[in-house]
């Protein structure tokens, strides 16, 4: 796996998923298939198949995760730069004259709804390396948007 960027707090957050799947959820999981063996025959029990595929989605999640950990870079947030660059958090204006804040974040932080983007999306991916002023065209299928750089925090 390459490496991708996250946050001290991306990274806690990775690891206190892979600690509660390995734990907690782990346990219920074993619950549900301990129970569904007691109701009898396993080829025609619900429970126990959805169980089992619970386990088996939950032990390629942990896998995941733990491959994300391993090759994740830390990226501390980033003030008083002139430039945009992963951690930045800047404003910019967009063509109706109002105003958006993002914040741009690696890809497992992505949080559209919250102004975070990644930047290995299209559009974070134009805001690298820009400056206050710069203008950015980004093409999307409801039309284009223009966004002018108007402050990096």
């Amino acid at each position: 796996m390459d490496q991708h960027y996250v946050s001290d707090e991306g990274l806690q957050t990775l690891k206190d998923e892979v600690e509660n799947r390995k734990t907690t959820l782990r346990r219920e999981i074993a619950e549900k298939i301990s129970i569904a063996k007691d109701q009898g025959d396993l080829s025609e029990n619900f429970e126990y198949q959805d169980a089992k595929d619970q386990q088996a989605e939950n032990e390629t999640r942990i896998l995941y995760l733990e491959e994300l950990i391993k090759s994740a870079v830390v990226v501390e947030r980033r003030e008083g730069e002139s430039t945009i660059n992963v951690g930045s958090k800047f404003i910019v204006e967009t063509a109706d004259g109002g105003t958006k804040e993002f914040e741009l974040v690696g890809a497992t932080e992505t949080d559209p709804l919250s102004g975070k983007i990644s930047n290995e999306s299209p559009l974070g991916n134009k805001f690298i390396g820009s400056s206050i002023g710069d203008t950015i065209k980004m093409e999307t299928p409801g039309g284009a948007m223009t966004y002018k750089i108007i402050s990096i925090e």
